[in-house]
């Protein structure tokens, strides 16, 4: 039985963190809560204290582990990007860095915002409980804190074969490029809906990816666990991006991408949106448009 049904994490107006167990997926800044000065006090119980929510952060204890993806994890993501889908999960990494939290606005540098800069958008994050190694997809469950919302950003000219022979990490691992959040929510919870959930990415306000995860979605949060952790160690606290689905900006017709001020909404039924602001504060060079023409 997990010890809360909606975890979230916090910062008070005086940078003190806390967590708290919430009432649904959509924590109020500004609303007094009884609250935990960590993840362990709150799993027994001690040292609560009432306290105001300032700031979200990523809803999970603090960890400098490195971040797993998952690809081409979707059917409809698949055929839009004509390709096969492969009999395991495709994993690979982001740093820890790459970590940003809920409501917070990403800094895209000139580097970035100049070379395809994408939401990608929507994905499932699950969260590890504890260290897991060479579990089975039957056991994997035991091994998941929670669940929550996650959006991948990339920039997409990286991943061009003659770039970057195709490789991911190097387009997918700059600063701030793994939002997740707004609360993590325990798998009994989830439990309720995640056979209906829908995952729906908005940019702007304008829906670009609506699908029903379990109709789409190729590996289990069960399978990926199983598939990364056969002869690795997985640490405790770690948090796993599951793919996403059809609608990603450089498959749009015509093909889209962000834009400096672009509001990203992730929302997935019985987890809550994910809303972010994403910012090109040093500016867009001039070599955005020839990547452009390069992909088309």
């Amino acid at each position: 039985m997990s010890s809360f049904g909606y975890l979230c994490h916090f910062q008070t107006d005086n940078g003190d963190e806390f967590f708290a167990n919430c009432s649904s997926t959509s924590p109020v800044i500004g609303s007094s809560v009884i609250a935990y000065p960590t993840y362990e006090e709150l799993v027994q119980g001690q040292n609560s204290s009432a306290v105001t929510i300032s700031k979200l952060l990523p809803p999970l204890p603090p960890t400098n582990n490195s971040i797993y993806c998952v690809g081409l994890n979707y059917r409809s993501h698949a055929k839009e990007a004509n390709l096969n889908v492969p009999a395991n999960p495709p994993v690979w990494t982001k740093p820890p860095a790459a970590l940003a939290s809920p409501d917070e606005t990403i800094p895209i540098s000139r580097f970035c915002a100049s070379h395809l800069p994408d939401w990608e958008a929507g994905e499932l994050v699950f969260v590890t409980s504890r260290e897991c190694r060479d579990v089975t997809p039957e056991q994997a469950s035991q091994y998941i804190l929670g669940y929550t919302v996650g959006n991948d950003l990339s920039c997409r000219f990286f991943q061009l074969p003659e770039q970057s022979g195709g490789q991911f990490f190097y387009a997918k691992a700059f600063d701030k490029f793994a939002p997740i959040g707004p609360v993590l929510v325990s798998p009994d919870v989830f439990a309720k809906t995640r056979t209906s959930a829908t995952l729906v990415t908005r940019i702007n306000g304008v829906v670009k990816q609506d699908t029903v995860i379990g109709k789409d979605m190729i590996f289990s949060p069960e399978r990926v666990l199983s598939w990364m952790s056969q002869s690795t160690t997985i640490p405790a606290y770690t948090v796993v991006m599951t793919g996403t689905p059809a609608g990603a900006g450089v498959f749009q017709t015509p093909r889209q991408l962000l834009k400096d001020g672009d509001h990203i909404e992730v929302e997935i039924s019985g987890l809550g949106t994910l809303k972010n602001v994403v910012r090109f504060e040093e500016g867009q060079d001039s070599i955005f448009y020839f990547c452009i023409q390069s992909v088309l």
